[in-house]
């Protein structure tokens, strides 16, 4: 673990340990409306984004409370209480809230389930061929323009400098990169910050992050300001269009702010999920367990991240080329390249 990941996990570390002893002069009963009262107090204490929700969002965290209070009862059954919780944190739109139980895992996924998809998977397929090829985490080809096609699905596969070295190797004669993360929900940070190394020759300011120090909604440190380092290896020197669509959430969400910062690369597709609170985990009476933002990242101008980026252009898949199998989205990238249409200034 490099030295700012450890400075960071530490500060998050002494921040949770700092309000869980601030918070340890409350105990409640494992009942309806303890378990209510526990969740209300730890969303009002630690979550990172209550007063950026209310302010965006037109919501009161306290009069929510009054709501969902008048739904309890006594009698009520697990599952009745279960469905309760998680409506309560449904109103703060956030999917890195989460309540997992036996029962279920409650989710908010509204920051993709309502818009558009703009990914045809099995298309996407067609464009990579069967004899792509695979390393670790990435998949990639060279379309019949030399056009260098890189596909990432995830950032909990994992990616080792090896894989970055022999596939930017490979695809160094090529003219520009197509790179596709529609459909990444996130996963490892580091493999998104090993990824954006390779694309940038100097050492580049990608945003900041700031953690809970108290109770207050608006308790917390100074910015710290995040950078990208040029990777020792290869690294890319040509045009890069990154595509990308509402489901690139959590550390693609963080991906895309730090391409943002590289001046070869062009964001092509539609605003991105969200999700820029590193999240922390707690316990409610009934045992149930409870994930919440606890740190904001922002961008390198100091703004909000935590309802997506906006792309450098929109696109959208024409659902009537998918039809004939044309991928507008690829399509739209391969023109930009060949005739150099890149990020507007």
């Amino acid at each position: 673990m490099r030295i700012g990941k450890l400075l960071t996990f530490l500060l998050v570390c002494m921040s949770a340990f700092v309000m869980s002893c601030q918070q340890s002069e409350y105990e409640y009963d494992d009942t309806p409306q303890g378990n209510l009262d526990a969740l209300w107090t730890l969303i009002d204490q630690r979550y990172c984004f209550l007063s950026y929700k209310e302010e965006q969002l037109g919501i009161s965290w306290a009069d929510i409370r009054t709501k969902y209070e008048s739904k309890l009862g006594q009698k009520m059954s697990r599952i009745q209480l279960f469905e309760v919780l998680c409506q309560m944190l449904s109103e703060l739109k956030d999917g890195h809230v989460n309540i997992t139980t036996s029962l279920d895992l409650g989710r908010n996924w509204s920051w993709k389930e309502d818009y558009p998809l703009n990914l045809d998977t099995d298309l996407r397929q067609q464009y990579l061929g069967t004899d792509y090829h695979i390393g670790s985490g990435l998949k990639y080809t060279i379309l019949p323009d030399n056009i260098a096609y890189v596909v990432y699905e995830s950032f909990s596969s994992g990616i080792g400098d090896g894989n970055l070295e022999d596939m930017l190797q490979f695809l160094r004669l090529c003219n520009g990169m197509i790179l596709d993360i529609r459909g990444n929900g996130g996963g490892e940070i580091t493999n998104a910050e090993q990824l954006a190394r390779r694309f940038t020759n100097e050492k580049r300011l990608v945003g900041y992050v700031r953690h809970k120090t108290g109770t207050g909604h608006d308790d917390f440190s100074d910015p710290r300001a995040e950078y990208i380092e040029p990777a020792k290896g290869v690294r890319w020197q040509k045009p890069v269009v990154l595509l990308v669509n509402r489901s690139c959430y959590s550390a693609a969400n963080t991906f895309v702010r730090n391409m943002k910062e590289m001046p070869l690369v062009t964001v092509l597709g539609d605003q991105t999920g969200g999700g820029s609170g590193m999240p922390l985990s707690s316990e409610l009476p009934i045992g149930w367990s409870v994930r919440f933002s606890a740190s904001p990242s922002f961008d390198a101008k100091m703004q909000h991240i935590e309802f997506g980026i906006e792309p450098d252009k929109y696109a959208a898949l024409d659902e009537c080329l998918a039809a004939q199998g044309i991928d507008s989205m690829i399509e739209e990238a391969r023109q930009m390249l060949s005739g150099n249409t890149m990020k507007p200034e």
